[in-house]
């Protein structure tokens, strides 16, 4: 299992030092900001919709490695998704780290969003890897704002 946890501390890692998809999405039709008071974690999503596809995401902000992986492996796992695929895969995401129960994950399934699924032993920590998720969320209800408090 520490082989697994290496991977997955490598991917955040990776994705904090490179993320993708950082920067200001030009043209977008949503976006929103996200603010963790907790860590001082703030990021702004943008998000271009081709009818109900997401036909491109990006974030800026600035963040601790966790959320700032997070908003960085979220704008891979969305893009292609629309409607109700959409919805449930930030829902899979926010309920993966927020359970009470711990899920039962098939990691091969996850992709690289199994990297965050080890945020789930740290609870200070899960508010900074649902930020992009909640912020997203908010982009696509045009809410403008969203706070992890």
């Amino acid at each position: 299992m520490d082989n697994l946890e290496d991977l997955y501390q490598e991917i955040i890692l990776s994705h904090n030092k490179r993320p993708r998809n950082e920067g200001v999405l030009d043209p977008h039709t949503e976006e929103a900001e996200g603010y963790n008071p907790l860590c001082g974690d703030r990021l702004q999503v943008y998000v271009r919709q081709n009818g109900p596809t997401v036909e491109a995401v990006q974030f800026t902000g600035e963040g601790c490695a966790i959320s700032r992986a997070s908003a960085s492996i979220m704008t891979e796992a969305i893009k292609g998704l629309s409607g109700a695929a959409l919805d449930a895969k930030i829902a899979e995401v926010i309920e993966m780290l927020t359970a009470k129960e711990e899920p039962v994950v098939d990691p091969f399934d996850l992709g690289e969003l199994a990297a965050l699924f080890g945020v789930r032993k740290f609870p200070a920590r899960v508010k900074c890897a649902t930020l992009s998720w909640h912020t997203l969320a908010a982009a696509l209800k045009k809410a403008g704002k969203v706070s992890t408090e």
